[in-house]
């Protein structure tokens, strides 16, 4: 029988809590330390933070010199699917603030994604996603945020800005012209539909399974940056 075995222990940064990493059969899981016991993600499914990068990436993978931001690390998989989708000429970066994350990316558990911090166009900075955007003014042609569990699934509430109408501004002024946000979420949200077009964006809504082609569908909201 299969049964959670604990890894290893991340504290997060200025929250007072911690992530942990557990095996489980031949996946690997990450929960939030105390919690409720469910689980942030898993190594099985991961079919919508696949498509949070592809969606964008097929988008805009045709422009010169294609530059784009990932907040979150994850499990990799994210970064995996952008560089799946972009040339060799591509810039990645990925915005993570739990140094632990990163170490575990680099080791045992970035093999189940293919470890993609090996690949040269990627690039991890353990940085809030929110710092760094707002210091890279028109820096991305697109911008993919896996932060957290989406605007209505916050466990963490220093993450609120991020997708405030301050915040989503912000991520539009660290875009190219046409470029590209990507948003994940649990569930889908009418009210931030209305939040990104009040941003400067027109954007979509698009249901995703978390795993193959039945089950639990995750949202992923695909913005484009307005001409103004």
């Amino acid at each position: 029988m299969k049964r959670f075995v604990l890894l290893d222990t991340a504290a997060i940064p200025g929250n007072g809590g911690a992530l942990c990493l557990f095996e489980y059969g031949d996946d690997f899981v990450i929960k939030i330390q105390g919690g409720n016991g469910n689980q942030l993600m898993n190594t099985r499914t991961h079919g919508s933070e696949d498509a949070l990068a592809e969606i964008p990436c097929k988008r805009v993978a045709a422009r010169p010199q294609v530059r784009v931001l990932i907040g979150g690390l994850g499990m990799g998989f994210t970064l995996a699917s952008a560089l799946r989708q972009l040339d060799q000429d591509a810039e990645v970066l990925v915005a993570e603030l739990v140094p632990g994350v990163i170490e575990w990316n680099r080791g045992a558990l970035g093999a189940k994604s293919g470890h993609p911090l090996n690949d040269p166009r990627a690039q991890v900075l353990n940085q809030d996603v929110a710092e760094l955007l707002q210091n890279q003014p028109r820096g991305f042609d697109a911008i993919m945020l896996d932060v957290d569990n989406g605007p209505e699934g916050l466990t963490q509430k220093s993450n609120s800005w991020l997708y405030s109408l301050e915040g989503l501004k912000a991520c539009a002024s660290a875009l190219r012209p046409a470029g590209l946000l990507a948003v994940w979420s649990a569930s889908a949200d009418r009210a931030f539909s209305e939040k990104l077009a009040k941003a400067g964006f027109k954007a979509e809504e698009v249901q995703v399974f978390a795993h193959g082609n039945r089950g639990t569908r995750h949202t992923i909201w695909i913005a484009e940056k307005r001409k103004r």
